[in-house]
């Protein structure tokens, strides 16, 4: 192989990208952001690092093979760049990830991180709910953004928990996190005076047409019926009374509103600013859920 510099290996990285025509969304919106982060993967370099200041480097014929291999294995399986080097990265915290569990993208994180739910709160928040906590991201969020509260994460997929149990440890909060299977709230008595959950939402026209990458993750933790509302109105039927006079619910719904609002419209909620927009994340209180 000639020589060729980092920057270089990035851009052919990316080219080959656009060319084969995969999908992002699993932390990368881009395919230049994707070959960045599989090139410093693979050589072993931090996601973080300056780009600028490495730009130059000469890359070695043995890792040019070295990330062409990881960009074919990328372009033939579909599979996320997150399954594929086992780590994603959330409001820049580290979590391990494979197939077992759908890959953390929640946009609950921005909330949890940027204090938006905090006036909701109060010196009583003793107990958080992460409910379809997948690999248990948001459960290890909570409990690193509210160090005196006792968190429980719970998902009905046995194989998720065990990918969630890896990322406990990892951050070393097994006296904070507890994990518990259960088909919704079956199994959760409570009460908790807040509960996250980013539910199964995805409607049935919306998963016909997913890219292959986000077939590539578990069907359970995305299809959420014809409108994609099902476990969201089993929840709202159980909830109250899992939760605290005050307790409130941040729910995330992603492109669904207008399925959301049918299925819902007369129920009162507070929208949420995030990264995409103000018409995904939601906070509910109890009262409000015992309205419906």
């Amino acid at each position: 192989m000639s020589a060729l510099t980092l920057s270089g290996l990035i851009e052919q990285s990316a080219e080959r990208l656009t060319h084969a025509g995969v999908a992002f969304g699993h932390g990368t919106l881009s395919a230049f952001d994707e070959a960045v982060w599989l090139v410093l993967w693979r050589l072993g370099l931090p996601l973080d690092t300056d780009l600028d200041e490495v730009a130059d480097q000469v890359v070695t014929s043995e890792q040019q093979a070295a990330c062409a291999a990881l960009i074919d294995e990328r372009i033939a399986t579909r599979k996320p760049a997150a399954y594929l080097t086992q780590e994603a990265w959330l409001q820049g915290v580290s979590f391990y990830i494979d197939e077992r569990a759908i890959v953390p993208r929640s946009l609950i994180a921005e909330v949890l991180a940027d204090g938006t739910i905090d006036a909701w709160l109060s010196q009583q928040t003793t107990r958080v709910l992460d409910l379809c906590t997948g690999n248990g991201s948001l459960a290890v969020l909570a409990a690193l953004a509210w160090p005196e509260v006792q968190v429980t994460g719970a998902d009905i997929s046995e194989d998720a928990l065990a990918v969630a149990a890896v990322n406990v440890l990892r951050h070393d909060l097994q006296a904070r996190v507890q994990l518990v299977h259960s088909d919704g709230l079956s199994a959760l008595p409570g009460p908790f005076d807040l509960i996250l959950c980013n539910p199964p939402y995805v409607c049935q026209a919306s998963m016909d047409a997913l890219p292959a990458e986000y077939r590539a993750e578990p069907e359970l933790a995305l299809a959420g019926g014809a409108d994609g509302m099902d476990f969201v109105r089993q929840m709202f039927k159980d909830a109250p009374s899992r939760m605290r006079e005050q307790a409130v619910l941040v729910l995330e719904i992603g492109n669904e509103r207008a399925h959301f609002e049918a299925a819902f419209p007369l129920l009162e909620v507070a929208w949420l600013d995030t990264s995409s927009g103000d018409d995904q994340v939601m906070l509910i209180t109890r009262e409000a859920l015992l309205e419906l």
